[in-house]
């Protein structure tokens, strides 16, 4: 597993961040946001290209591909000899971003219409952009020649890659995928657009108390960059080689609402469908998941949806299930969130502790589920789920279990 986020460079700096419920979300230091709605977000502020890759390169690719591949850089070395014990044949990677080079888009426009002039546009530009080249990037770095592609479904985009890296596998079609999402957003046009959407919390004077998920007072979500990186293994081609496997990937649901672009459907029926089809999938019942990380972005519609579809697709076992949400911390990482999010509720299983969802002051009374507030809490984990839903009305769940030799 790799993992980049707001709160920290790594596994472990971002989980002892999440652990003791420490905000990465601060004012925006990257470009001058003095005239947007939204001032703050969740950069990462850690992150040196250098360390992760030749700097020629690292200049030739938008922060999304530096992120990805320093993210996929991590994950393969915490996974030891997966990639090079594969046949490259049968070494897949599915990494996928919601706005790709967004950031070297809006650069090099204002750059080359400001001045009129064509010449300045980099041979390199097409390439920042486009939403395939992190997987393609990853790819070359550790000679995989399966399939390679991005997924794209907004904010459900590294979630559906790793659904489809588990088909991938259960297929026959590959032994090892390194999947996941990266996303660096943070530029004038994606918070002024967002705030046209009125999606964007305007907390400007707490940026670290803006993100309030299942709060009465949420008032939308934080936008965040970074990268979530995972490899996704064939059991016995993991076993062969001895490897230090950190859970079992149980089972992927996948639906869609069918109802409206931005808005979460009556009853989040298919959020529901979702939960239900990831849990059926896994083999398991309510009653096995202890820990739902949930997608809960605080959005005023949102979080309410999901809560109602977690109540009613976990029935009587919602009593005693522990949910939160991340994002109160991280902010939201969009295209990367789905699989950051997998990756923070298996270390939540492995590790024992479920973390809080911060900035919880007056829970939403119409939310009934115990969120977690405000601290860490100690729990046995078997099994966790963690949501990803996205503009569009794409769906996904994904089930964790503890791996027992």
């Amino acid at each position: 597993m790799g993992l980049i986020t707001p709160c920290g460079t790594g596994l472990e700096s971002t989980w002892q961040a999440l652990a003791h419920g420490r905000s990465g979300i601060a004012p925006i230091t990257s470009f001058d946001a003095s005239a947007l709605e939204t001032r703050f977000a969740g950069e990462v502020r850690d992150f040196s290209a250098d360390d992760h890759m030749d700097r020629k390169l690292a200049r030739r690719l938008d922060r999304y591909q530096q992120l990805a591949l320093a993210a996929a850089e991590m994950a393969v070395t915490d996974a030891g000899g997966a990639i090079t014990s594969c046949d490259p044949a049968r070494a897949a990677v599915i990494v996928g971003s919601c706005v790709g080079g967004l950031a070297s888009v809006e650069e090099a426009m204002l750059a080359a219409r400001t001045a009129n002039d064509p010449r300045l546009v980099s041979p390199f530009f097409m390439l920042q952009l486009l939403q395939n080249m992190a997987a393609s990037h990853i790819a070359i770095r550790f000679g995989c020649k399966g399939p390679v592609w991005a997924t794209g479904s907004a904010c459900a985009t590294s979630a559906h890659a790793l659904g489809e890296a588990r088909r991938l596998i259960a297929s026959g079609d590959a032994d090892v995928v390194i999947a996941g999402g990266s996303e660096a957003p943070i530029g004038f046009m994606a918070i002024a657009g967002f705030n046209a959407l009125r999606a964007l919390s305007t907390r400007n004077d707490d940026p670290a108390g803006a993100s309030r998920p299942f709060d009465s007072a949420r008032d939308g979500f934080v936008l965040s960059e970074g990268a979530a990186v995972l490899v996704v293994e064939e059991l016995e081609h993991a076993r062969a080689r001895g490897a230090t496997i950190h859970a079992d990937f149980a089972g992927y649901g996948t639906t869609a609402d069918a109802y409206h672009v931005t808005q979460p459907a009556p009853d989040h029926e298919g959020a529901q469908r979702c939960m239900r089809m990831a849990m059926a999938d896994a083999g398991l019942t309510p009653s096995d998941i202890g820990y739902v990380n949930a997608h809960a972005t605080a959005t005023p519609l949102g979080d309410v949806a999901e809560a109602h579809a977690i109540a009613q697709s976990f029935g009587e076992a919602a009593s005693g299930l522990l949910v939160s949400s991340t994002k109160s911390m991280m902010g939201h990482l969009t295209g990367a969130a789905g699989a950051a999010e997998a990756i923070i509720s298996i270390l939540a299983m492995q590790r024992g502790l479920v973390p809080p969802t911060i900035n919880l002051a007056n829970q939403d009374p119409r939310i009934t589920l115990d969120c977690v507030p405000d601290r860490a809490r100690p729990a046995t984990l078997d099994a966790v789920m963690t949501n990803s839903f996205g503009f569009g009305g794409t769906n996904v769940s994904l089930v964790f279990r503890a791996f027992r030799a």
